[in-house]
């Protein structure tokens, strides 16, 4: 079942149920450095991205930090 959420400003259909399954859905390696997740403009520490369970009309901010000059 597909559930509607804000990603980065953007409507988007998504099967995944947590933050973790939705970082992978992404391909984006939750085990990197530099990745923050805020839901609902909560920033959600990376210890609980498997625990935190979407819902429709939830907003998620994915950041990547990228070191340079």
């Amino acid at each position: 079942m597909s559930i509607a959420i804000r990603l980065n400003g953007e409507e988007r259909e998504t099967n995944a149920c947590s933050l973790a399954a939705l970082l992978a859905d992404l391909h984006l390696d939750e085990s990197a450095k530099g990745l923050a997740v805020a839901r609902n403009g909560e920033v959600v520490p990376k210890a609980r991205w498997h625990q935190e369970v979407l819902a429709t009309g939830d907003e998620i901010e994915v950041v990547k930090l990228f070191a340079g000059g």
